[in-house]
């Protein structure tokens, strides 16, 4: 049975987990970091096997998940705990090229997020981001895993996909010269992600900014798995890119991307290592501003599933200029925070569940005409 949907958790509100990890060491420094900061951790696994085992005896809020073990492996744990008793899994992983496509592949699984285990010394470097560890912990143990689970049978091209890039342009509209379309998402948000760039019509010929947050090191390997899945061709941004229509870029971790320039339907990108916004680098807020202000076609906005406020403030700007805003809606969210902060603001024109995003999108730009 999937467990419903948890009022959100915030503050010091009680969180119950499970840590599984091959490594003593860094289940002990793990369960420090979460009892320090009044999560309870209701039991600890070595490997795959007794991790299924402890959640099945446990139920806890949140599972913490590493993936390289031996015998059952994180991901065919990931893949028996949403078969046996779906709990939101967070991944601990490694930022290197294997490493990041493991990671992909469990949240395909079901895994809801992830939080990137750090170099070098592990006590230092994991005790330098506890704050960060213990916030992704409790944002994961909000998740709704129902949702989380039918965007990843989408991406694995089950039943719970949405409209067919041939059925989303069979309606016959044509959408406007030139559009650009922003893609903002955070926890849950991956899936979604790239079911929408699988199923978004070439034929519209958007210009796509893809800011997901995600840490660096592994925004490459997923602008490869977008570019794979999807007919826009798709890269990681790099300072002063250009893209014309067709063409998608993703945030590179750990740096804003701004639009510095737009004209005859190609945009130019700058990336900064300015402070944080909403605590966050990339912020969603900070790529739709500086898209407002320069982009002077038609321009959509899609908020994806996520923990927190960003992108609120940027649906504002966006609006402002006669921009389309599309939202998810919350059934098919995994975490219904950003969706519903930019509702809030009213400069949302439509909800969309999972499998109607795409249409959403191409009728909100096509009514920008």
């Amino acid at each position: 049975m999937t467990r419903a949907r948890t009022a959100e958790r915030g503050g010091n509100a009680r969180v119950s987990a499970v840590v599984v990890d091959d490594s003593q060491f860094m289940r002990t420094v793990i369960v420090d970091i979460l009892e320090e900061a009044g999560i309870d951790v209701l039991e600890t696994a070595s490997d795959g096997e007794t991790g299924i085992e402890a959640v099945l005896d446990a139920d806890p809020d949140v599972v913490t998940m590493d993936l390289k073990m031996p015998g059952v492996d994180g991901l065919e744990a990931v893949d028996r705990i949403m078969a046996e008793r779906p709990t939101p899994v967070l991944v601990l992983s490694a930022h290197a090229a294997d490493g990041a496509e493991l990671t992909f592949e469990a949240m395909e699984k079901g895994a809801v997020d992830f939080f990137e285990k750090p170099s070098g010394e592990v006590s230092i470097g994991l005790k330098q981001q506890q704050e960060a560890l213990v916030s992704t912990v409790r944002s994961v143990a909000n998740a709704d895993v129902s949702a989380t689970e039918a965007a990843a049978q989408h991406a694995r091209g089950g039943t719970a996909g949405g409209a067919s890039t041939a059925e989303t342009t069979s309606r016959g509209t044509e959408v406007p010269d030139h559009p650009t379309l922003v893609i903002g998402s955070s926890t849950g948000g991956p899936t979604v992600v790239e079911g929408v760039l699988s199923e978004l019509p070439i034929e519209a010929d958007f210009r796509v900014l893809v800011v997901q947050h995600m840490p660096e090191g592994f925004t490459e390997r997923f602008a490869k798995r977008l570019d794979d899945a999807s007919d826009y061709t798709v890269r990681e941004a790099a300072d002063g890119d250009r893209i014309g229509g067709g063409d998608a870029l993703v945030a590179r971790g750990d740096s804003h991307l701004e639009v510095s320039g737009y004209g005859g339907g190609r945009l130019r990108v700058s990336l900064t290592d300015d402070d944080p916004v909403n605590n966050v680098r990339p912020a969603v807020d900070v790529t739709l501003r500086t898209a407002a202000e320069r982009i002077d076609g038609p321009l959509s906005v899609a908020i994806l599933t996520g923990m927190g406020a960003d992108g609120a403030d940027g649906v504002r700007a966006v609006s402002a200029v006669g921009g389309a805003v599309i939202a998810q809606d919350e059934a098919t969210s995994a975490v219904f925070g950003m969706p519903q902060r930019a509702i809030e603001t009213g400069a949302v024109d439509d909800v969309c569940p999972r499998d109607e995003l795409v249409a959403g999108i191409v009728d909100a730009t096509t009514e920008q005409q």
